[in-house]
């Protein structure tokens, strides 16, 4: 039996997940969350196979909290299960630790499909995906700005972009104001910016944030 926990922050997308789970013989829902905060709860218990997560939630989005959820266990499978489409996240959560990525139109039979997959540490890469993953590979000249940042300036990048402010986010991702702002600076300086509305921009123009 897979033991799934499933973070998201809307109870209909959970109940509708969890209902879909329980038609399988293999998979079992074991825990639900509505941000990530409780989802790093229900990973120090150590009692589930795989996390299935959204990105988009309140308090903790779904990219702070893999990254400290694979601080964490680092060996937990996480599939992400976005409403934003895989040209936008998909690549760099993979390079982040993600198992896998699926937008939520896809088939249900395929996010079983993936649950097994990556409870067998397997990762779940989909053909969109696989396109993605090869177009870098072939012409990383082309990937867009965000794809070369690393996985904290990521984060202070969204963070900044949504209008976060350095004091902040030097709280909550328990670092000293110095050195977001260094962060700060790699990020304009890599995505070729000069302002936190430039930032914002580009996270809406490409999908990023809502």
């Amino acid at each position: 039996m897979i033991r799934i926990a499933i973070i998201d922050d809307h109870a209909i997308v959970r109940a509708g997940l969890r209902q879909f789970f329980s038609e399988q013989v293999d998979l079992q829902v074991v825990a639900e969350a509505a941000n990530g905060r409780e989802a790093l709860d229900i990973v120090r218990k150590g009692q589930v196979d795989v996390l299935v997560m959204d990105l988009s939630m309140p308090d903790q989005s779904g990219v702070d909290a893999l990254a400290a959820i694979k601080a964490r266990a680092p060996e937990l499978p996480v599939l992400i299960l976005s409403g934003f489409p895989e040209e936008h996240y998909a690549t760099t959560l993979l390079r982040q630790g993600a198992s896998g990525y699926l937008n939520k139109e896809c088939d249900p039979e395929e996010i079983v499909k993936a649950i097994r997959t990556v409870f067998r540490g397997r990762k779940y890469i989909t053909a969109g995906v696989a396109e993605l993953l090869a177009d870098g590979l072939s012409g990383g000249g082309d990937k867009p700005a965000h794809e070369h940042l690393s996985e904290r300036e990521f984060q202070v990048f969204l963070r900044l972009a949504k209008g976060e402010t350095i004091g902040h986010m030097a709280d909550s991702m328990s670092l000293s104001v110095k050195t977001v702002s260094t962060y700060r600076t790699r990020v304009m300086e890599k995505m070729n910016l000069e302002s936190n509305s430039d930032l914002t921009y580009y996270a809406l123009k490409n999908g990023l944030i809502q």
